[in-house]
């Protein structure tokens, strides 16, 4: 008489698996009738028992026990081979994918991105690999292989010979230096017209801004200056941007330690902030312009504090005149610096740091990603 068939000696990672699935209620039920079977065959239940618990032939609960000694928990998902043979072998789907990915135009094809079509077409007659294949297995074999159909993007990538340098001096002053470190930029162009942003609102009745996107009330500039130590925003809106109005700022930053000590100024390259007078004047106030490089705006700190500005000040508005905006401006501002640390303000830092920081996956503070 033969042996009676039982599961093998379960390991802990093996039990705790079976367990979490067997207890589950939301797992595949294929997996979840494997999981019983296995389990209660470790345990000492007799197969006929086994067959009556989870209502199937004996022969199948024997299957499950052997495929479990020879397989482990791999016997979780069955390989059934049924239906016809594969016509479209992997190096099939690996050309599929490598063609979809590819720009037509390099392949001879007179349009700029494939459709389902258009690929499926190009697939049945190509010569180096003739693939016929639907197009609803076609848009499967893509969707498995994680390629979709976006929108370009666009990005910069910085050709400042000094970028790590600059890039080591912002983070050293910042780090050594916070309470005397300070950053300066401009907003805009700030314009009269609708923004459109979040209320809100009861619902399928979101709020209703008028269409009247044609304005002369040209544009203005937002010169922002921000304390790293203190936590503090400030700023004025002006017509332009100008190297007098960079001087202004820089002497009203320096007005905030008046102590005489060295202080440091992080500002992008815009000729206005790098102007003879500028320079002249931060060398006799001990004033370390600390400049970012080419392309690499979000490296200056203030960025981040632009993006609640935007959100709390210009999302969902329609200011009347500029006068009424540079108000509302300036109300924004004393009512974020006294409550700096308010969690609208820092969520809002939160999102906008992240979008200003995203250019080819490189995060402030951290390695650059491979």
């Amino acid at each position: 008489m033969a042996e009676p068939v039982r599961a093998r000696r379960l390991t802990e990672q093996e039990g705790q698996r079976l367990t979490a699935l067997v207890r589950s209620g939301r797992a595949n039920p294929i997996r979840v009738r494997r999981a019983t079977i296995i389990l209660a065959s470790s345990s000492g239940t007799p197969v006929s028992a086994i067959a009556r618990l989870v209502a199937a032939d004996e022969d199948t609960v024997r299957d499950v026990i052997h495929a479990f000694n020879e397989q482990g928990l791999a016997a979780l998902d069955p390989q059934w081979a049924g239906g016809r043979p594969r016509l479209i072998t992997d190096d099939d789907v690996a050309f599929v994918v490598t063609t979809a990915t590819t720009r037509p135009s390099k392949l001879g094809c007179p349009f700029t991105r494939w459709s389902l079509r258009k690929l499926a077409a190009y697939l049945a007659r190509c010569h180096e690999r003739r693939i016929v294949i639907s197009r609803e297995r076609l848009r499967q074999i893509l969707h498995n292989k994680n390629v979709s159909l976006q929108r370009t993007r666009t990005w910069k990538e910085s050709t400042d010979p000094d970028k790590d340098a600059k890039l080591d001096r912002i983070e050293e002053v910042t780090s050594r230096f916070p309470d005397r470190c300070f950053a300066f930029d401009q907003f805009g162009p700030l314009s009269i017209r609708p923004c459109h942003g979040s209320t809100w609102s009861p619902e399928s009745k979101p709020t209703r801004l008028p269409a009247t996107y044609t304005r002369t009330h040209g544009i203005r500039y937002f010169h922002g200056c921000y304390s790293l130590g203190d936590d503090q925003l400030w700023g004025v809106v002006r017509r332009r941007k100008g190297g007098d109005h960079t001087l202004a700022a820089l002497k009203s930053i320096r007005a905030a330690r008046p102590d005489g000590a060295p202080i440091y100024v992080i500002m992008d390259n815009l000729s206005a902030n790098k102007t003879p007078a500028v320079r002249a004047w931060a060398a006799r106030h001990k004033v370390e312009l600390c400049f970012t490089p080419t392309y690499a705006s979000w490296a200056n700190p203030i960025e981040a504090q632009f993006g609640p500005l935007r959100m709390f000040v210009m999302g969902a508005s329609n200011h009347p005149n500029h006068p009424a905006l540079a108000r509302r401006l300036q109300a924004y501002l004393r009512w974020r610096n006294a409550n700096a640390r308010h969690p609208d303000v820092l969520a809002a830092q939160r999102r906008e740091r992240a979008r200003i920081r995203s250019e080819r996956q490189h995060r402030w503070g951290r390695p650059k990603a491979a």
